[in-house]
């Protein structure tokens, strides 16, 4: 990644609607993310950035456990088969597939291929309050007309050689290497040779993600980050995206790779959401091939109040619960 000189952050304040109730928090500037390049970055393109939060105690490792024999009870880990491939589903199971207890998972955390998600760490007090931190450092990178909701963070720890699968994800996603390093590879979300808009219409509107698959051939179109404590990535929304890491870097007693996502919901995914209901009902019923969001201002401006009233029909009439994000 980029290591050119960056703008330190000053303390700052940031404030989110929507979904989740939250004040206004504010920033005490020890910990933050700084983009790359700052006067480029946008929240609906890829960018790299800066982070100093793999220094942070609630990053440690021994934290991390804690945190994970916590949510353990509410089947917030998740474990994937240590075979797993980035080409294969991205299938995680809340028990581990092995029998080992969270603690035995940890215990023996550096052997080869050993992986564990931590999913919404929010529901976690002190890890909710770290979430928004890390929202409040990006406030300054944040377009101020973009307002925030629903704010989560996941946190993936493995052992090299291990993956996280090629998939996408519905919300925007400040991406952050904390311990060891990992290759992110992600790919443009315009770009429908990688996912076929059909499938992010699908997984946006009904979950559905059977489809989405990395193709061989699609490898050589990633841009890919090699990510090691303090680098990251931010991308938007439907981005497809993979994680790998290997054996070269490692040492005794330095053999575990953690990332976190930092994901979040705006008014732009929102609207989005409602503009791909509409395009998959067109799709579906005529056949026919609509403009992704966000190519057509005056089209989407039809389709937004179109896809509320469905999405509206459907929960009162048909039992729609429309995934998070609408």
């Amino acid at each position: 990644m980029d290591n050119n000189q960056h703008n330190p952050l000053a303390a700052t304040s940031f404030e989110t609607n929507g979904k989740t109730d939250r004040p206004v928090i504010s920033h005490s500037g020890d910990f933050h993310i700084e983009a790359a390049d700052e006067n480029r970055f946008s929240l609906s393109k890829l960018g790299a950035i800066r982070h100093n939060y793999h220094l942070h105690p609630l990053m440690r490792l021994e934290r991390l456990e804690q945190l994970a024999q916590s949510l353990v009870a509410t089947d917030q880990c998740r474990f994937i088969a240590r075979d797993t491939k980035v080409s294969t589903p991205f299938h995680h199971e809340k028990q581990s597939l092995d029998g080992r207890s969270i603690d035995e998972v940890f215990r023996r955390i550096e052997e080869p291929g050993s992986w564990v998600a931590l999913y919404n760490v929010q529901t976690d007090p002190a890890y909710d309050r770290f979430v928004w931190d890390v929202m409040a450092s990006a406030s300054h990178i944040v377009e101020r007309h973009e307002r925030v909701f629903d704010v989560r963070g996941f946190i993936f720890i493995s052992a090299p050689p291990s993956v996280t699968p090629f998939h996408i994800d519905r919300e925007n996603n400040f991406w952050l290497q904390v311990h060891g390093r990992k290759t992110l590879n992600v790919w443009d979300r315009t770009d429908c040779e990688v996912v076929a808009a059909a499938d992010v219409e699908d997984f946006i509107v009904y979950r559905g993600l059977e489809n989405v698959r990395l193709k061989d051939e699609m490898l050589s179109r990633s841009f890919e980050f090699n990510c090691g404590p303090g680098d990251g990535v931010y991308f938007p929304s439907t981005t497809p995206h993979m994680t790998r890491s290997d054996t070269s870097w490692t040492r005794p007693g330095n053999g575990v790779a953690v990332s976190i996502g930092i994901v979040f919901y705006t008014d732009v995914t929102r609207h989005d959401a409602y503009v791909y209901t509409v395009n998959r009902m067109l799709r579906r019923h005529l056949g026919w091939q609509p403009r992704p969001p966000q190519q057509s201002a005056w089209v989407d401006r039809f389709k937004y109040p179109v896809g509320r009233l469905a999405v509206a029909f459907r929960r009162r009439f048909r039992g729609y619960a429309p995934p998070p994000g609408f």
